[in-house]
């Protein structure tokens, strides 16, 4: 698969299947990409060659910076999402340099991102799973959830939802998480950084 720069992108928010993890702060990712799916005019549908649900359309302005997209959420659990990604990043033709995660990151403060591309896993069982799948040399758009209060074990902060005052702002961050995803297609990831990283 060539990087092409007409090659369509493949943009994955990572998070855990059913209702009852829908809120939480593991699943920002899913947050982020339904945000896009709406701004796009589309419907998650189930994707047929992968366990994932998937909308196809395009994003960016009108003109050469239009951008054909796939956005996607692996139905696998959190661990297991290199499988779905890979078959569809090869049922789609994407370049991995084409395929961006949309992840929580534990070590920025809550609601900060963070866009780069390539690097560790950080312990993140999402992009452990989708590197040992297919290379690190994915994009990354890193939403902070910062660390867990006092004593609190990491599994079981990032399986609650977000706190009552942090869903104050929740909305407002998913949305500049939304916009960060559609500059890095449009303009880049170095316009996105200077842009976005705060």
């Amino acid at each position: 698969m060539t990087d092409d720069a007409n090659a369509p992108w493949l943009i994955v928010g990572l998070g855990n299947p059913g209702p009852e993890y829908a809120a939480n702060r593991h699943n920002v990712g899913f947050m982020v990409v339904d945000l896009l799916a709406e701004r796009i005019g589309g419907k998650f549908k189930r994707a047929q060659k992968a366990q994932a649900q998937v909308v196809e359309g395009r994003m960016g302005p009108p003109g050469p910076a239009n951008r054909r997209v796939i956005l996607a959420k692996p139905m696998s659990y959190m661990n297991l999402s290199g499988g779905p990604v890979t078959a569809l990043r090869d049922f789609y033709k994407v370049p991995t340099a084409h395929v961006v995660a949309v992840h929580d990151e534990l070590d920025i403060d809550y609601g900060v991102l963070r866009l780069k591309i390539g690097g560790g896993d950080n312990g993140h069982n999402g992009l452990k799973s989708m590197t040992k799948a297919m290379s690190a040399e994915y994009h990354r758009v890193r939403f902070g959830i910062g660390r867990p209060p006092g004593r609190m074990q990491v599994a079981d902060f990032v399986l609650k939802d977000f706190s009552s005052s942090e869903r104050k702002e929740l909305d407002y961050f998913v949305d500049r998480a939304a916009d960060s995803v559609e500059c890095l297609v449009a303009e880049g990831l170095e316009r996105a950084q200077s842009a976005y990283n705060s």
